[in-house]
Formats: structure tokens, sequence, C-alpha cells
């Protein structure tokens, strides 16, 4: 999934720790992503975090996609900074799971706290099938 995954490529994020229902990803914000308020714009912020999430549903084997996703921004970020998305597991059962990620600046500063929902999608369909 990671290799054919163009979006995060194209944004420089880089996964740079993964384990069983955990990955760590990387992003710094350019100046394509800024607001009008001259901070990051919540949508990368979200974009990150959604990729690490990505990347720890699917340490299982299966194809995994969200079935949902909510986001807290705690503090802005801005040009310049280095993000770090770190996705751990919480539960999984039958075909969903339950993943929380937290964004961080530096060595810690909390951005935003997210929460994915995930779902094993069903053998018959897989990456790249039409609908």
């Amino acid at each position: 999934m990671w290799e054919a995954d163009r979006a995060s490529a194209a944004l420089g994020i880089e996964l740079v720790e993964k384990g069983a229902g955990s990955a760590t990803c990387r992003m710094t914000v350019t100046g394509a992503m800024v607001n009008g308020h001259g901070t990051a714009h919540g949508g990368y912020v979200f974009l990150l975090a959604d990729t690490a999430f990505a990347c720890a549903c699917n340490s299982h084997g299966p194809v995994t996609v969200a079935a949902g996703a909510d986001i807290s921004f705690v503090s802005p970020a801005w040009e310049g900074d280095a993000l770090r998305a770190v996705a751990q597991e919480r539960t999984r059962y039958g075909r969903s799971g339950l993943y929380d990620v937290t964004v961080l600046r530096g060595e810690g500063e909390i951005v935003a706290e997210f929460r994915g929902r995930s779902r094993t999608a069903t053998p018959s369909r897989t990456a790249g099938e039409a609908a």
C-alpha cells in the first residue's frame, strides 16, 4: 500500500517507523500548505494523521480502509515545522478497528489528536478495481 500512495509521496510524507498495528510518519509544512492565517491548513495535518493511520491499520495484511475519522486540533503548526504522526492500534474486532494518532511538532508538542475507525475490505474487491 505505501509504495502506491502517490498523494502522500507528493506531499513529502515519509514512513519512518512501522510495526504490527503501529506506524510513524513525518512531514514538513511547506509554504503551499499554509492557510490565510499563516498556519498549516488543517486538511494537511489531517492528511498526515490519516496516512499514519492507514499504514498502521494495513500492517496486518488484508486491505483495510477508513470507515471514519475525527480530529481535534490542539495547537497550530507553522511553515517549516517538522510534524510527526504516531499511530497506535487500540483494538480490532471482527473486520473493524480503532486507531489513535497523535500529531507532534518537534520533541513532543501536540498539534492534533486523531481517532480513526477502520474496516477490512471484503475479499471480492481489491485496490484499483472499479466500483
